[in-house]
């Protein structure tokens, strides 16, 4: 189904708040499947809701903190929410950590933002790029977009992973050409685009799906190099639902047993079935000798951005604190240390973010791009460090976590008595203040935050290898050993 650009943009509305937020996305016609049913309206639907209200929390933090959340757009002279916002200095960079580690402490979950504002930094430099080497106009296609999305504050998700299907084979070369996003037509108006995307966090909670390249590209591939923005009730889309682990438990009556009844995250498999792109929001078509460079620059960004583990690590270290003060146990010197121990290592993963950001150098397009070193440094550390913040979390809240009876039981007329009996612990702390911070923990160590805090910390913006082959690629080596060489007092050229 063809469409213009003007008539995909005239569906939004500018959005200033978070019930505007939330507007938006009443009344959408997306095909949304969870259960093995289609959600009919997915903002009612109760395990959804509370990944949408994590999001809705950084609409509402530019309000609260606009000095952290918001910035001067140069590009529209007015102030936009941060993650909008072209990364034009280091200062930027500095800034959006602060942001993201703060919005950490907030909902303590993923807020599934930040690859949209990854993604916009790395298409201004990109199609800057390409436009140089091809005379195409891609750059100025998304200054225009960038500048819509700013004055309407919408929302980007960004699509990179595909399901890739045989790992042995490049994305021309697999059995079925739909396991890679790929152009199937280009006609006068834009071009047509099939496959999926997957682990797309908060791809249906967004207003724009950004689909991108996963991996470097021959020259075979060249319609699978494609760049396009698309609106997420666009034609031709199906979002499967990812389940998450206790994720039931939201359907159920009370909240202390979700742990954290408020705030989740959320993954999606989204299937684009010959979906359509105008020109005006195609930003690759068929360079492929960039893609593997925008997957690198993406990484960069996007693993500076795992600096938003730090808040809830925060949580996770005031959780443990509490819990020990709960049960009588927080002047034990062991318990300290381990309170010790795990702010250690949630400050670290914050410090190599924060020096990434400080050590960004500019790119041909004007913006900044983080130290790539450092980047994967503090990607590295958050696929270990929230583990183990986790685990002395664990060890310090107790066997209770795992086997405290349910919230009902504790509600009921027999069973209820005996509980508020046996299960209390300092006696100036109600039963209850236990019941929630130890659910909070199990929430993020155990149930369906566990998934933003500890599975997606190992394999988001790419698995621990991933990282491991970067640092290896940039750890100079061979400089070092002349460092070391000089000290040492070695001359190769007495050698034979």
């Amino acid at each position: 189904m063809t469409i213009t650009a003007a008539q995909q943009w005239a569906a939004f509305k500018p959005i200033h708040t978070p019930e505007d937020y939330l507007n938006s996305l009443r009344g959408r016609a997306t095909t949304v499947y969870l259960f093995g049913e289609v959600v009919a309206e997915p903002i009612d639907h109760p395990i959804i809701r509370p990944s949408i209200n994590a999001l809705a929390k950084t609409y509402q933090l530019a309000l609260d903190e606009p000095e952290l959340a918001t910035t001067q757009s140069d590009l529209i002279d007015a102030p936009v929410n941060r993650f909008l916002h072209i990364v034009a200095s280091p200062h930027d960079l500095v800034m959006k950590s602060r942001m993201q580690r703060k919005l950490g402490q907030l909902t303590g979950t993923c807020f599934q933002r930040c690859t949209g504002l990854d993604a916009i930094s790395v298409l201004h430099s990109i199609t800057y790029d390409i436009d140089a080497k091809h005379g195409t106009s891609y750059h100025q296609r998304f200054i225009a977009f960038l500048k819509q999305a700013q004055r309407n504050n919408l929302l980007i998700a960004a699509g990179m992973t595909d399901p890739k299907g045989d790992r042995s084979k490049r994305p021309s070369e697999q059995v079925d050409p739909d396991l890679f996003m790929h152009v199937t037509k280009r006609d006068a108006h834009g071009v047509y685009v099939t496959g999926a995307k997957a682990h797309m966090t908060g791809g249906l909670n967004s207003h724009w799906i950004c689909v991108m390249p996963t991996m470097n590209m021959g020259s075979d591939d060249k319609d699978y190099a494609v760049v396009g923005m698309i609106p997420t009730d666009s034609p031709g889309l199906t979002f499967i639902y990812g389940r998450q682990s206790c994720d039931t438990r939201a359907m159920e009556k009370g909240d202390i047993d979700k742990g954290n009844a408020q705030y989740g995250g959320q993954e999606v498999l989204v299937v684009f079935d010959n979906v359509f792109i105008p020109n005006e929001h195609v930003f690759m078509d068929g360079e492929y000798e960039f893609a593997q460079e925008m997957v690198a620059r993406f990484t960069s960004y996007h693993r500076a951005s795992y600096v938003c583990k730090t808040g809830l690590g925060d949580v996770m270290v005031g959780a443990a604190a509490a819990i020990a003060q709960f049960n009588g146990a927080d002047a034990a010197s062991h318990i300290k240390d381990k309170l010790v121990e795990m702010t250690h290592l949630n400050e670290t993963i914050y410090s190599s973010a924060v020096a990434s950001a400080h050590e960004a150098k500019p790119l041909a397009s004007g913006i900044f791009m983080n130290d790539q070193m450092l980047a994967n440094v503090c990607k590295q550390n958050v696929t270990r460090f929230p583990y183990e913040i986790s685990r002395l979390a664990q060890d310090i809240a107790g066997g209770l976590m795992v086997t405290m009876p349910s919230e009902q039981d504790f509600d009921h007329d027999v069973a209820g008595p005996l509980l508020h009996k046996y299960l209390k612990g300092r006696g100036n702390v109600p039963v209850e203040h236990r019941q929630r911070m130890l659910r909070l923990i199990e929430n993020m160590t155990l149930g369906r935050n566990a998934v933003g805090y500890l599975t997606e910390s190992m394999h988001g913006a790419g698995s621990p290898q991933a990282q491991r082959i970067q640092i290896l690629r940039g750890m100079e080596v061979e400089r070092k050993k002349s460092y070391a060489e000089t000290l040492a007092g070695i001359d190769y050229s007495d050698t034979i």
